[in-house]
């Protein structure tokens, strides 16, 4: 995972065509948007909870919203929702509270 934090990565926009979601990705963090996903990761730490296996950026509610799905070590999927801007932790689900 520790190379993930070396390349650029630009996650796509969901329900929209592939090529249309990486340009919209890539403007919104020219713009400064989003943070970048290499940010994310580690300001949040979402890595040592397991294996990062999905990544979204959806707008939801007029902002967007970074989706991290990650698979934990025993076998259970959590979503971990961020404010793509700001970065902060909006809501998880899929684990026992």
């Amino acid at each position: 995972m520790a190379a993930l934090l070396l390349l650029p990565v630009l996650p796509v926009l969901a329900d929209e065509d592939d090529h249309e979601d990486h340009e919209r990705a890539r403007r919104a963090l020219e713009a400064g948007d989003t943070l970048p996903l290499a940010a994310l990761l580690e300001r949040s730490g979402i890595e040592s909870a397991g294996r990062l296996i999905e990544v979204e950026l959806e707008r939801e509610h007029g902002r967007l919203v970074y989706e991290l799905k990650v698979l934990t070590p025993l076998g259970r999927v959590i979503e971990h929702y961020f404010d793509a801007r700001s970065g902060k932790l909006l809501k998880t689900e899929g684990h026992d509270e």
